[in-house]
């Protein structure tokens, strides 16, 4: 009828929808990547339901004793994904990610230790370690110099206590040493020995870390090679050889030799004690460059033939083992063969330059120069090779070793 008014029509009530752009996670996720996260987030849960994080762990370590480090971080993070705040977990995965040489490996090393930073700031120094060793310069500094105030604080405590707090401390971090803390103060000095070397204050910032890593630790090689180092570039060679000997004497087979008692025999547990004290590949060559720079070439020779052993295609230990003979050809005693045995280590390090294509001109350009000084010699075989194209350079390599010792004897 024209006069009643049309009856309202039961609004039904709307479906609830779910906006990806009120889920911050999902937030500005194409649809294709919406479905990446919806089924990831099903097999968290999945797995959440099925396995404890504590048999997560354990094939975690499992994966990690196998050298599988990508399974590894695979059953780690799902660890993480049950319990997002376990700062152990935390720290397991990035020290997985450490191994990893991908750019997201490295994103994930970043935010998980950045994430126990945000968790536990004051304790556990081990995180700021890690985060001093991916980044540089003066934010290195500081991660590294936050790490030394928790160890620092931490020992204080142990020290402090005598029971009670003292054993609380002594769980939360059983293994944390003097030790530990020259490492760390060794890390600062060799930033503003080298990144932050042009810094205003960076030589006394320098010593005053390296006298800091050696107040904890005295018979550190590290610190004692920092500090010949520190000597050496300010011209006070001899002490600066003095504290390389000292550094060097602490793991070099002959010379810890030297150092035992008259009639005492190294034990295993002398021999492990010392392989656990060799300084790293890296250290060790620095160590031979400030021997030859300390005129010291026996024992450099000695390090560098040890480095050939454990890697025998790093062209910088060529090229220093030649220098070091050709340094020692001026000697009046049998200068020739210290001239054959340069001639010989700067060619072999001139064609493992040229096989691996390394990008270091100045080098290159000095072997090229010292060998033009040595001349061809006496032996045939070795000036031809210098006419070998570049492509048959790798067939000289693969019996190195049994070259050098056909040299050698």
């Amino acid at each position: 009828m024209g006069g009643q008014a049309k009856s309202k029509k039961k609004n039904k009530p709307r479906r609830k929808e779910r906006h990806p752009d009120r889920d911050p996670e999902q937030r500005g996720l194409s649809g294709q990547e919406r479905m990446k996260f919806k089924m990831q987030e099903k097999a968290k849960k999945k797995t959440a339901e099925k396995y404890s994080t504590e048999q997560l762990l354990e094939k975690t370590e499992e994966c990690i004793d196998n050298f599988n480090f990508e399974m590894a971080q695979m059953f780690c993070q799902r660890a993480l994904d049950i319990e997002p705040t376990n700062l152990k977990i935390l720290d397991m995965l990035g020290n997985i990610s450490l191994w990893e040489t991908n750019v997201d490996a490295s994103l994930i090393t970043s935010y998980v230790f950045l994430k126990a930073v945000e968790l536990s700031p004051e304790e556990g120094h081990s995180k700021y370690m890690y985060l001093g060793q991916i980044h540089t310069g003066m934010e290195a500094v500081q991660y590294f110099s936050k790490g030394i105030e928790v160890m620092l604080n931490a020992l204080e405590e142990r020290t402090q206590s005598a029971e009670g707090a003292a054993a609380a401390v002594s769980d939360r971090d059983p293994e944390l040493t003097g030790k530990d803390v020259s490492v760390a103060f060794c890390s600062v000095a060799e930033i503003f020995f080298t990144d932050l070397c042009m810094e205003e204050g960076a030589a006394e910032k320098c010593k005053e870390a390296i006298e800091r890593a050696l107040q904890y630790d005295p018979d550190n090689p590290e610190a004692l090679q920092l500090m010949a180092s520190y000597l050496f570039s300010t011209e006070n060679v001899q002490e600066g050889r003095e504290f390389l000997m000292r550094s060097v004497a602490l793991w070099l087979p002959s010379r810890t030799s030297e150092a035992q008692p008259c009639g005492r025999e190294e034990d295993a547990e002398d021999e492990e004690h010392q392989q656990s004290g060799i300084p790293p590949y890296e250290s060790r060559i620095t160590t031979a460059k400030l021997l030859v720079e300390a005129e010291e070439y026996e024992t450099a020779s000695e390090v560098l033939e040890g480095l050939l052993e454990e890697d025998d295609e790093v062209v910088q230990v060529w090229y220093l083992l030649g220098w070091a003979c050709y340094l020692q050809a001026e000697k009046p005693e049998e200068p020739e063969t210290f001239k054959e045995s340069a001639r010989t280590y700067l060619t072999k390090a001139k064609k493992l330059y040229m096989k691996l294509g390394c990008d270091d001109p100045a080098m290159l350009e000095h072997t090229e120069q010292l060998l033009g000084e040595l001349g061809p010699g006496d032996n045939v075989a070795d000036s031809g090779d210098e006419d070998l194209p570049l492509e048959n350079i790798g067939d000289d390599f693969v019996e190195s070793s049994e070259d050098e010792d056909a040299m050698e004897h």
